[in-house]
């Protein structure tokens, strides 16, 4: 069929003429109606007459056209009288006909092929001429594909989008189940008027797309787009969105082919037209190649961009993951084809990349891998020049920014170090090496302000030491080792932009493509100690994660060698299992398993492991019990393997026998976390018959006491064990004549526990070899007791009165035994002559144990004996026999005799263990031990009795309890290690109710938080809030306002500080005077700081009815400590800690960080916050007027009236509390208007000093000619959302100073060799459009605003000569100065 018979099929010349003016006239934006029957008629010719049209115009389009008679298609128009402009007006018909939803699959491909036809005809010379060509219609025509596919298909990628956006992070979850049910029935409602096809239908419609990418593409092989950017512009969005039509097999090639029809797949042809329009017939190619860069970018970053230009994220599934990596390579082709052109906007591309990239891990993660991917085709220069922005950028204001920068430089550490060229610049070359992305970027973060961007690049410090370079490896060492010391890293805050420019980055308006220049400040360096002990410091930091990051950096480093395994650097993992967040102890545990499988042969380790992993046994969390237990399991159960002689230890089985000899000696402390594992185990049937073989067979070789340890804790649930070898082992033991003290103790605690699988002659020989083992007396202290313990077990048997008697027959005779000697020594003369003072200790230490098991023959002899140690009345006794002896003797308190201190000790013990079992002897000796307390100067006999006497509590508490003011006394002592005891054994008694708060005991307990000590006192913290605050959370509120009395020493007020405690007492734990202002600070402070708003509330109110009103009533004289309390009354109640936090300034985010996720609260909750912050804050206002301001105004009064110098914190104290009440003065002070004037002026007066000190300060800082700082006039300028402007010279901010000045506060000094970035301000009236003009021919950095921070269109885009930017200032001035900036208004055309 010839080209005259398609045209004839579509009846052109019966098209209305009148209908063709119209579609022109309306420039194909829309649809215009036909009559029904040429609509009819065009409609059912128009699918084959369009294919065949298609057809012979392709046969025209690839027919040469200098072959000799060839005619045009113009031609043949003109000869069958086929007016152009009718043709494109039909054309458009089934084009236009597409936008409509409902349209069929007919009128799809129909509209697919017209819109080819189109595209073929606008090709063919001539097309200009005949004035085919129309913007709006080819730009429609062009982007067919996008109306023809059905929508459902993009719906399932609609799910696809996560509902969080650019600028929101984690908040997706934030969005009601009501809006998405709108959603939900927004979508059924277009399903209903939506056609639905087929498998077959669909792929009729993917072919005819195909016709039309191919015939775009063959219209931009001939026709240029020079002249017509608007559609170059276009068409890049048209082939960016077709990159996520279907899936390519294999990998895309990306050169081009020699005809359009061998592209196979649709993204294939895309990347070949994006990479036409980067030719030179298409306009400058710098600028195709911007635009083509432009946009890729968020196909790189996995976003989309609505109608509102609000970029989304897209799932990173598999399909969108593969469109990314097919963008990166394309992009790395075009860089290798364009060499001269690329690489500038290759630059800022990574620029957009890090800019834009949002705070999602795995998002960062795929974002880094792009980076590093397109960083590895830039030259080594603009490779240095990238790392010398990514410094800068890593040191943004917003935290993703710098999130960001740490996970860029681990992509780059895996690359290949690049080397400085000969001709490389000075400059340029320090930023080449590894070395400066780990000690200038990753861990110069490990002081950001932000605790994720702190965990994170510990974290990545500790991967580093992983990778294969040993430049890497030797980059760390150097920060570490005490040779040398890190130069450019930066301080405790964050240096950046202003927080006001961080406001404009929340807008979605246009970021022109192009370059990103960051300004960055100086900062000083740290030297390799400093660098040890802030790691330390950040393990025990208050965010979790960054604790758990420390952990790993620090275990990292010490499994390196790159810091000494001493114990400081280990005990920190150690104490880490301990932490209170369970993910931290679990983290703990795994990083002290890690070192000691790299380090299994150090001792430090062995410990720190046992210390680590022990007390988890007994965590309250069952998941970290578990993970203890396992750890355990499988370092020391399962290595125990059978041993003969011959049997070699390899590393893991010599590390067990390591360990348990680490617990045999300097761990002992940990037997009783090892015992409960064993209690556990028992449970789960971990020893087998197996097992215990094999444990039996180790009793023999050099590390039996290991064994024996093991076997003493497993004999308790086993009932199978080779007893013979046991007594063997026994007969070995008690035949030697040196004994290994924990050795025998394990031994007799598995003998004790088999008594019960013993037959009775065994039993009695095993009595009998203990017995004159323990009458030897040459036992050590420790096996003395577990001897008697296992007599105990032999012994014992179902019948009480018989094991009673037992007990009474061989215990008594070790008591009479000791008795006897004991007066052999003390009823003699010269006693301190030729006396043994260890055989006196034991003989002590066996009469105290044996006597409790006793007590019936523990006669007054024996007491009287014992009490002698400690007094000089031995004379008494002399001559005297047990029935002649005095019923008492006066023993006011232990006198200094001639016997040692340490026998003394022993005697306080052992007296303490006599009383335990007579009531009558508690009675007697209580005095005397409060007695020693007071005057006693016996450091080891004071601390036995504060023990003795807490023991005597639990079992006489009603009788102790009269002297529980004499052990909290003890916290006062000048000893420390008194002060500690008391504190742990008044804390026992506490948390077991033994002992109450009563009388002076809280306030004396209090004063241990201000210890000289620091162990002390973090001590006497962690006992109040983790174990006594949980039994009584009350307490605190309950004292707090008798604390004030109390320290201050004050005992006028008729209801507090009214205890019974003598002078003595009451000056040691006194605080009073200025010399101790600081420590009751500490105290009022802490209380408050574990308050909660009630109890704030309460608190205040409490104040002002028994401390204010007393006052403001005279019933408290003003005197000189009057004055002292009500001063002190008024800073307390001026406290920060004394706000209510429901509305106080939220805390814990930092400027630019987005809230964690697993604190963001939901929409609900919130609501709930802002009512409840309301609400107490009339509640509060309801109650100062009503009570406090009366008060005020009263005190005021009376004040003035005694010239007080309180005056002053009672005025400080009304400015705290109208801070946020400025505007109300007047209506709180309305019984005293000249105080509320006074108030008003007072607010006024500290606001201008503030911003005075502020002025000053920052003046400080721009001393010397440098640049402004962060936060002053100069850079606090911001630019308003969507617009952009150009360099200008640095002018006067058109804002108050004080506003300006505002951003200064609570930040410190910055370096003075800081550079900062400069912002630029625009009049509300601007424009969108480029309002300034940039000096051609200048050579500057271009950059944008961080303010500027989402992707917008390409509009308003400047050529090459003039591009818009953000000037920084640098302290080097330019040998020649550049021309003065042209800033030309649009609006008006007049110079500023």
């Amino acid at each position: 069929m010839e080209l005259h018979s398609v045209l004839k099929l579509l009846n052109i010349h019966q098209i209305p003429q009148e209908w063709v003016d119209a579609v022109w006239d309306l420039e194909f934006t829309k649809a215009t109606p036909l009559d029904e029957t040429t609509e009819t008629q065009l409609t059912a010719s128009g699918h084959k007459a369009l294919r065949s049209l298609y057809k012979h115009l392709l046969d025209y389009a690839e027919r040469p056209p200098q072959l000799p008679g060839n005619q045009s298609v113009w031609a043949v128009l003109g000869e069958n009288r086929v007016s152009v402009k009718n043709l494109v007006a039909v054309l458009s018909f089934f084009v236009l006909a597409v936008k409509n939803q409902t349209a069929n699959l007919q009128q799809r491909v129909n509209g697919l092929y017209s819109a080819s036809v189109y595209l073929l005809l606008l090709g063919l010379p001539g097309s200009i001429a005949n004035q085919v060509f129309h913007e709006v219609l080819m730009d429609t025509c062009a982007d067919m594909a996008n109306h023809c596919w059905p929508c459902d298909s993009g719906k399932k990628r609609k799910k696809d989008v996560l509902k969080s956006s650019h600028a929101e992070g984690k908040r997706a979850k934030h969005q009601h189940k009501d809006m998405e049910k709108q959603v939900e029935e927004h979508e059924d409602e277009e399903d209903e008027g939506e056609m639905f096809f087929s498998g077959q239908d669909l792929m009729k419609l993917r072919n005819s797309v195909v016709v039309l990418v191919q015939s775009l593409l063959r219209l931009l092989q001939t026709f240029p787009l020079k002249d017509r950017k608007q559609s170059a512009i276009s068409c890049s969005q048209i082939f960016t969105k077709l990159l996520y039509f279907e899936p390519v097999t294999g990998e895309p090639s990306f050169h081009p082919p020699q005809d359009v029809t061998e592209l196979r797949s649709i993204p294939e042809m895309s990347f070949y037209g994006l990479q036409l329009l980067c030719s030179p017939t298409h306009g400058d190619q710098n600028e195709s190649l911007r635009r083509v860069f432009h946009r890729l970018l968020l196909v790189i970053l996995m976003m989309t961009k609505g109608n509102g230009g609000k970029p989304s994220l897209l799932v990173p599934n598999h399909t969108n993951l593969a469109v990314r990596d097919h963008a990166l390579n394309f992009v790395c082709h075009l860089v290798d084809a364009f060499k001269e052109q690329a690489p500038p906007f290759l630059t800022i591309l990574l620029q957009h990349i890090c800019f834009q990239m949002v705070e999602k891990s795995e998002f960062r993660s795929h974002g880094a891998q792009a980076v590093g991917m397109l960083a590895s085709h830039m030259s080594s220069t603009d490779y240095a020049c990238f790392i010398q922005w990514l410094y800068k950028f890593s040191r943004q204001s917003k935290m993703v920014h710098r999130l960001f920068s740490v996970d860029v430089v681990m992509v780059l550490l895996e690359q290949t170090e690049r080397v400085p060229h000969e001709s490389q610049e000075a400059e340029l070359a320090v930023f080449l090496p590894h070395k400066f992305l780990i000690q200038d970027i990753l861990f110069a973060r490990r002081m950001d302000s932000s605790p994720t961007v702190q965990g994170h690049a510990l974290s990545c410090l500790a991967q580093c030491l992983e990778l294969p370079s040993f430049n890497v490896t030797q980059a760390i060492h150097n920060l570490f080792s005490a040779t040398e010391t890190q130069t450019v890293l930066e301080q405790e805050q964050t240096t950046g932009v202003s927080l006001s420019s961080q406001k404009t980055q929340k807008t979605y308006g246009t970021l022109p493509f192009r370059t990103v220049e960051i300004s960055s400040n100086d900062t000083s360096g740290y030297d390799a100690k400093e660098n040890l002990a802030l790691l330390l410091r950040r393990a025990k930091d208050s965010k979790t994660n960054v604790r758990k990051s420390a952990l790993q950096a620090l275990v990292s480093l010490l499994k390196h060698g790159v810091i000494p395994v001493s114990a400081e650097n280990v005990e920190t993992l150690s104490e880490r299992c301990r932490d209170p967040a369970v993910s931290v102890k679990k983290k703990a545990l795994q990083c002290v398993g890690e070192l000691l499988a790299a380090k299994a042969e150090n001792a430090v380790v062995q410990r720190a492991w046992l210390y680590g992993v022990l007390p988890a046994v007994m965590d309250a969390e069952n998941t970290v019990q578990d993970k203890a237990l396992e750890a355990l399991d499988t370092v020391l159960l399962s290595q125990v393997k059978p041993y003969s002689g011959r049997t070699h230890l390899d590393g893991s089985q010599k590390l067990t026998w390591d360990l348990l000899s680490q617990l045999n000696h300097e761990c002992r402390d940990l037997s009783r976390y090892f015992s409960r594992a064993f209690t556990i185990w028992s449970k789960q049937n971990k020893f087998s018959q197996t097992f215990l073989q094999n444990l039996i067979s180790h009793t023999e070789a050099d590390h039996a006491a290991g064994a024996w340890l093991l076997l003493s804790n497993v004999v308790t649930f086993s009932s199978k064990l080779p007893y013979d070898k046991i007594l063997d082992a026994w007969d070995v033991m008690i035949s030697s004549e040196e004994v290994n003290v924990t050795t025998c103790c394990h031994i007799l605690s598995v003998l004790g526990d088999s008594a019960v699988h013993l037959n009775e002659d065994t039993k009695s020989r095993l009595i009998q070899d203990v017995m004159s083992w323990l009458k030897g007396f040459r036992l050590p202290l420790e096996v003395i007791s577990a001897s008697m313990a296992t007599l105990y077990q032999l012994g014992c048997s179902e019948d009480i009165k018989h094991t009673q008697a037992f007990l009474n027959l061989y215990c008594g005779e070790l008591v009479s035994v000791s008795e006897a000697y004991l007066a052999s020594i003390i009823l003699t003369e010269n006693r301190s002559q030729d006396l043994n003072e260890d055989l006196m200790v034991k003989h002590l230490h066996t009469l105290g144990v044996a006597s409790l098991h006793c007590p019936a023959k523990v006669g007054k002899r024996t007491v009287l004996l014992v009490e002698s140690i400690l007094t000089t009345h031995s004379d008494t006794l002399a001559g005297c026999q047990e029935e002649e002896l005095p019923p008492s003797l006066p023993v006011s308190q232990f006198k200094m005799n001639s016997l040692s201190t340490r026998i003394r000790a022993h005697g306080v013990i052992t007296l303490g263990k006599l009383c335990l079992q007579h009531e009558d002897l508690v009675s007697k000796y209580l005095p005397v031990f409060a007695r020693e307390l007071e005057v006693g100067s016996e450091v080891a006999v004071r601390n036995n009795v504060v023990v003795v006497m807490c023991d005597l509590c639990v079992r006489y508490t009603n009788i102790v309890d009269h002297y529980i003011p004499n052990i909290a006394a003890c916290l006062r002592d000048t000893e420390a290690v008194i002060r500690e005891q008391t504190l742990i054994m008044l804390t026992n008694l506490l948390q077991e109710e033994f002992v109450k708060w009563k009388g002076s005991l809280f306030f004396r307990y209090m004063v241990a938080l201000v210890d000289s000590v620091p162990a002390i006192a973090s001590l006497c913290e962690y006992c109040l809030i983790h174990l006594l605050l949980k039994k009584n959370p009350e307490m605190f509120s309950q004292h707090f306002i008798e604390c004030i009395f109390y320290f201050n020493s004050y005992t006028k007020h008729k209801v507090y500080n009214k205890f019974p405690q003598n002078q003595r007492d009451e000056v040691r734990f006194s605080l009073k005077g200025d010399v101790h202002r600081e420590k009751r600070f500490r105290i009022y402070r802490f209380l408050l700081e574990h308050f909660t708003d009630a109890q704030r509330f309460n608190t205040c109110n409490k104040i002002n009815q028994t401390v204010l009103a007393f006052f403001a009533d005279e019933e408290l004289p003003l005197d000189a400590d009057g004055t002292e309390i009500l001063s002190e009354t008024f800073k307390v109640l001026s406290l920060k800690e004394m706000k209510l936090q429901a509305i106080s300034a939220p805390a814990g985010v930092a400027a630019g960080e987005e809230p964690e996720e697993e604190n963001m609260a939901t929409m609900a909750k919130a609501v709930m916050q802002v009512a409840q912050k309301k609400l107490v804050s009339q509640v509060q206002k309801k109650s100062f007027i009503e009570n406090t301001v009366p008060l005020i105004i009263s005190l005021k009064n009376l004040l003035e009236k005694r010239r007080s110098p309180v005056l002053k914190e009672l005025m400080a104290y009304v400015q705290v509390m109208m801070q946020e009440y400025r505007s109300e003065v007047k209506e709180f002070f309305a019984g005293d208007e000249q105080l509320a004037v006074e108030v008003e002026f007072a607010l006024k007066k500290a606001e201008e000093e503030k911003e005075l000190q502020e002025q000053m300060s920052s003046c400080g800082l721009m001393s010397d000619g440098q640049a402004p700082v962060q936060g002053s006039p100069l850079s606090s300028r911001r630019l308003l959302p969507r617009i952009f402007a150009t360099p200008q010279a640095p002018r006067s901010d058109p804002q108050p100073t004080r506003r300006a000045l505002t951003d200064l506060r609570a930040k410190k000094p910055i370096s003075s060799k800081s550079i900062s970035l400069e912002e630029t301000v625009m009049p509300k009236g601007a424009v969108t459009d480029r309002a300034i003009s940039t000096p051609k021919g200048i050579n500057i950095n271009l950059t944008f605003d961080e303010g500027l921070s989402a992707v917008f269109s390409d509009h308003g885009m400047s050529g090459a000569g003039e591009s818009g930017a953000l000037h920084v200032n640098s302290e080097q001035k330019h040998a020649s100065g550049p021309r003065q900036w042209k800033v030309r208004s649009p609006l008006c055309g007049t110079k500023r």
